[in-house]
C-alpha cells in the first residue's frame, strides 16, 4: 500500500473538518445576499437573490466606518499595551527575586478563576469616577493588562536558557537592557501568540463596550452590530452583511500572517 493510499482517511477527516469550519461563513455570505423573506423562509433558500443592497443598508443603519475606526484603535492600543505590560510583569516574576513575588503572582493567577462579570461593576464605577464613560479611553483602559498574558509569558520566560542572560550581565548590562535587548527578542514567538489572542479577543469584545458606551459614534463594531438586532424583528440579511464586513479584517490578517501565527503558537506550545 502506497503512502498516499494510507493517508487518504486522514485527508477525508481533514476535508470534513475544513468543510465544517467554512460552512458558517458560507451560510453567512448566502444570508447577506438574501431578502428578509428568503432568510426566514422554510425550507431555507440556498440560491440567494443577490441583494447587494444589504451591504449599503449596513452603512445607512450604523456609522460603520466610524465604528470600524474605533475598533482598530481599541485593538491596536490593547495589543501594544498588553505586549509591553504583560511582558514586563512576566519577566519580573520569572527572572527577578523580590519579597512577596510568589504571593503576588498567586494573586494575579487568582484573577483567572473569577468570572469577568463579577468585577464588571467595580470597573464601571472606577471608569465613571474618572469621567471616562462613553470614551475610547474608558473602553481600552481595563484591557491594557491581563493575568492570562502575564502567566503565558512568564512560562515562556522560564523556558528560556539563562546562559545568554548571565553573559549579558557579565558584560555590564542592567536588568532593563537585558530585558529589552536580550530576553524580549527571544520571546518573540510568545509575544506573537499573545498578540494574536489579544487581537481576536479585543475585536470581538462586546460586554464591556456595551456597558460603557451609548453614543453610536463611540461604539466599536461589536456593539454597533448588536444594535442592528431589533426588539421584535431582526433584519438578518443586513445583520449578516455587517457581521461579514466586520469579520473580513480578521480573515485577511490570518491569511496574510498565517505562517507566523502558526509558528508562534506551535513554538509556544512546545515550551
Amino acid at each position: 500500500m502506497s503512502r498516499r493510499q494510507r493517508l487518504w482517511p486522514v485527508h477525508v477527516v481533514l476535508a470534513v473538518g475544513a468543510a465544517a469550519m467554512v460552512a458558517p461563513f458560507f451560510w453567512q455570505l448566502l444570508t447577506s445576499l438574501q431578502t428578509f423573506g428568503e432568510a426566514t423562509g422554510v425550507p431555507p433558500t440556498f440560491v440567494p437573490g443577490w441583494h447587494w443592497s444589504n451591504y449599503a443598508e449596513v452603512f445607512r443603519s450604523t456609522p460603520f466606518l466610524a465604528q470600524f475606526g474605533n475598533t482598530v484603535v481599541i485593538t491596536v492600543v490593547r495589543v501594544l499595551a498588553q505586549l509591553l505590560f504583560c511582558s514586563m510583569a512576566a519577566y519580573a516574576f520569572a527572572r527577578m527575586r523580590f519579597p512577596g513575588r510568589d504571593a503576588l503572582f498567586l494573586v494575579i493567577l487568582s484573577v483567572l478563576m473569577v468570572p469577568g462579570q463579577l468585577y464588571l461593576l467595580p470597573q464601571y464605577r472606577m471608569v465613571m469616577n474618572l469621567g471616562l464613560l462613553n470614551t475610547l479611553t474608558g473602553i481600552v483602559l481595563p484591557g491594557m493588562f491581563s493575568a492570562f498574558g502575564t502567566f503565558m509569558l512568564r512560562q515562556f520566560f522560564l523556558s528560556l536558557p539563562r546562559d545568554v542572560e548571565e553573559a549579558a550581565r557579565l558584560d555590564g548590562a542592567g536588568p532593563i537592557r537585558v530585558f529589552w535587548s536580550i530576553m524580549l527578542p527571544l520571546a518573540r514567538p510568545g509575544l506573537v501568540s499573545l498578540g494574536v489572542l489579544t487581537v481576536l479577543w479585543s475585536w470581538n469584545d462586546l460586554l464591556w463596550p456595551l456597558v460603557v458606551t451609548s453614543d453610536a459614534d463611540r461604539m466599536p463594531l461589536s456593539v454597533g452590530l448588536a444594535t442592528l438586532q431589533g426588539e421584535h424583528v431582526t433584519d438578518y440579511p443586513v445583520l449578516m452583511a455587517g457581521s461579514l464586513l466586520a469579520s473580513l479584517p480578521m480573515i485577511v490578517m490570518f491569511i496574510a500572517a498565517q505562517r507566523r501565527i502558526t509558528e508562534g503558537i506551535a513554538f509556544t506550545g512546545s515550551k
